[in-house]
């Protein structure tokens, strides 16, 4: 009966351990992606430190994969230096996230200040692809899906609609899934209806809400892997005595 729950055991860590590369893979991803958004996003935030938790995400993810895989390849069972650098991981994995969930938060109350500086952007709006504001607005209004800072009728106060005739918006406002859009204000339910502002802070707090919520299921894993391997050494222990009881025995 003993040598059946210990083998159930080593069978729960070994499928923990699986998870724990795949929430590896996932979190990296998140702070990866979140990385990614800044790069493209970044004329609009003006605290560059929001990417502190993305970056501590990605390296707790890396750490958290080469956890997972070294649970599941190596015999981390049999071996206390195996089993001490596996502990050791976790640890590390357990202080990155931690911190980065910390950061997250801290950052995820304070979204709406941090892209105070996107309505300078819009004012700087050119309507020239080779202006870096104008390539960057239309960019999120495109991918965002928005029009405007707060919504289309923002235009009409910015020195390029008065230069631009008066009469539409940019064409990066129109709503792709109707074809006939010409960016014209006589057709308004044609363009996006909502403001870039409010747009990207939600996505800014969708992922910092990932990053938060990953550092919850990394850390219910780890309690679980870390509860299976007290029982396997409290086991390998049991039957290094049993060997040590009857070597003197004999």
């Amino acid at each position: 009966m003993c040598f059946r729950r210990g083998d159930a055991y080593k069978i729960t860590l070994k499928l923990m351990c699986q998870l724990l590369w795949v929430l590896g893979l996932i979190v990296g991803l998140t702070g990866l992606n979140f990385l990614l958004k800044y790069r493209e996003y970044s004329l609009f935030i003006a605290q560059p430190y929001i990417t502190l938790p993305a970056f501590l995400a990605f390296s707790s993810g890396v750490f958290l994969f080469a956890t997972g895989c070294l649970g599941s390849w190596m015999n981390i069972r049999n071996s206390y230096c195996h089993q001490g650098l596996f502990v050791y991981l976790l640890v590390v994995v357990f202080c990155l996230e931690g911190t980065a969930s910390t950061f997250a938060y801290f950052h995820y109350i304070q979204v709406d200040s941090a892209i105070a500086p996107i309505s300078e952007v819009f004012q700087k709006y050119t309507g020239s692809s080779q202006d870096i504001n104008s390539r960057a607005f239309d960019t999120a209004q495109e991918q965002l899906q928005c029009c405007g800072v707060r919504n289309y009728t923002d235009w009409m106060e910015t020195s390029w609609f008065s230069q631009s005739g008066g009469l539409s918006v940019p064409h990066s406002c129109c709503n792709t899934t109707f074809l006939s859009c010409n960016a014209t204000l006589d057709q308004p339910w044609l363009l996006y209806p909502e403001g870039c502002q409010v747009k990207l802070e939600t996505a800014l707090r969708l992922m910092l809400c990932f990053i938060i919520w990953g550092f919850l299921l990394v850390f219910l894993t780890e309690v679980c892997v870390l509860l299976v391997m007290s029982q396997l050494m409290k086991k390998q222990q049991f039957i290094t005595y049993q060997a040590l009881e009857r070597d003197s025995s004999h």
